[in-house]
């Protein structure tokens, strides 16, 4: 960890000082340090197992068990672990969130805000890559990452969608069993890594920011089934766009209650009097820098009220199919042969750019959206062939693929891997399987006695030894 150097706003300081009294020093001290979070990924492994690996010293985060914090600063995002998809970095105040959602396998969970993908990978793992996760964001750039990471991590039962709040409304009312929404927000949590965030706050800001959040959770609510969670999150202090939104929003809507959290360390109650809210706000729950690891979050569970009824019978995932018989035939082909057991088919689906996804949700549910990808992309079909494709790579384990080359860190070959290159292999010919400490790189090419990386263009990239350390 390491502290910034940068001054708050003075009016920031003023507030902040004038509501937590005492404690305000030392809260503006920890606001300055920085904590580097890594969130272990169990699609990869259980978490004990992933822990003993890990070349670093780290604490726990005492609300998230999969949760670590680095006691030194550690190069975490050029090591060949976050390359495979072995854990995530993630400030540690964040993983409450999907915490507090309680994501269960089999469900059906919107992330309404979802880039860069934090909240929506740790939702994934603890499904167990089973139901129908939709991962969203409205703007564009910030989507293709989400998918980036969303496939990084290896899951498989999300779409990713580039969409307003209130065009899914408008398509998807009551359909969800929970809803996250890491509402947009003036970040005062983010001071001590984001300078534009210190130069963009003021007062003025703070309330803008809270008449937008009103308005998306406004959106969000009618996307919850009866029965179902919304956990509403920020990553700021200020009352206005907290304690006073909720506020304002249970007023509005007597459908749904503020649940009481769960009594985990770290968990501080609501703020009410920093704004004249009710006091039903102490259910929610504030995170602090100087109370905990992390830069600080603001949660609120809401229950949408209801009579207990069972799930409706069509929530499964989709079992149809919509690929032609030349190019299922392609596929089997093709994708048998890299794989120990048959590829899957239940949800096959062929996009118009011709790229084959396997697809949680029916296409008559998502169809007129933009969706950047409805699935577990498997496949690609060019020039009337079908290739495996490196999201499917990402989300196998070393079992599960008919050849694997096993690297290790300090490994020459990772280097010429990672960036596009070949070396002499003499083994039989097709697809293989790359993994590093058996964790899932990609694919390579195996033919006239070399392997030939396969590795994605957009994500090739410098590899050192030195970055294994």
């Amino acid at each position: 960890m390491y502290e910034s150097t940068l001054p708050w706003p003075s009016d920031f300081t003023a507030r902040m000082t004038g509501w937590l009294g005492d404690a305000a020093p030392a809260f503006l001290a920890a606001l300055a340090r920085r904590d580097i979070g890594l969130r272990l990924n169990p699609l990869r492994g259980p978490l004990a197992e992933l822990l003993a690996r890990l070349p670093w010293a780290t604490d726990p985060v005492p609300w998230a068990a999969e949760g670590r914090v680095l006691r030194e600063p550690a190069p975490v995002g050029t090591h060949i672990y976050h390359t495979a998809g072995a854990y995530y970095i993630q400030d540690p105040s964040a993983m409450a969130a999907a915490v507090l959602l309680d994501p269960q396998p089999g469900e059906w969970i919107l992330d309404l805000a979802a880039a860069p993908g934090g909240k929506s990978t740790q939702i994934a793992a603890r499904m167990q890559n089973q139901g129908v996760l939709i991962a969203n964001e409205v703007v564009r750039r910030r989507a293709a990452v989400l998918a980036m990471n969303l496939e990084r991590l290896g899951v498989t039962h999300a779409l990713v969608l580039n969409e307003t709040p209130d065009r899914l409304t408008g398509r998807w009312e009551s359909l969800f069993d929970a809803v996250l929404l890491d509402a947009p927000c003036s970040g005062e949590g983010m001071f001590s890594r984001d300078a534009q965030a210190i130069r963009d706050w003021s007062v003025p800001v703070v309330r803008g920011n809270a008449h937008r959040q009103r308005t998306i959770l406004e959106q969000a609510a009618p996307l919850v089934r009866p029965g179902g969670r919304l956990v509403y999150a920020t990553c700021t202090f200020a009352p206005e766009e907290d304690e006073g939104v909720i506020a304002d929003f249970l007023a509005g809507h007597p459908e749904f209650e503020l649940a009481i959290p769960p009594a985990l360390p770290g968990f501080q109650p609501g703020r009410p009097e920093w704004c004249g809210a009710p006091e039903v706000l102490r259910r929610a729950v504030r995170l602090y820098p100087h109370t905990g690891p992390g830069h600080g979050h603001f949660l609120a569970r809401l229950q949408r009220q209801a009579e207990p009824q069972p799930a409706p019978e069509d929530r499964r995932p989709w079992p149809g199919m919509e690929v032609p018989g030349r190019v299922l035939r392609l596929y089997r082909d093709a994708v048998g042969a890299a794989l120990t057991a048959a590829p899957p088919e239940s949800g096959l689906y062929l996009s118009q750019d011709d790229y084959l996804y396997v697809t949680p949700l029916d296409p008559d549910l998502w169809h007129g959206l933009r969706v950047l990808r409805p699935g577990w992309w498997v496949a690609s079909q060019r020039n009337r062939e079908v290739y495996p494709d490196h999201a499917l790579a990402m989300a196998l384990r070393p079992a599960e693929a008919r050849a694997t080359v096993t690297l290790t860190p300090d490994d020459p070959r990772l280097a010429a891997f990672l960036q596009g290159g070949f070396w002499p292999d003499t083994g039989p010919e097709g697809f293989v399987l790359v993994t590093v400490d058996g964790f899932p790189l990609g694919w390579g090419k195996r033919g006239g006695g070399r392997l030939r990386s396969r590795y994605p263009v957009h994500l090739r990239q410098a590899w050192r030894p030195e970055d294994a350390e």
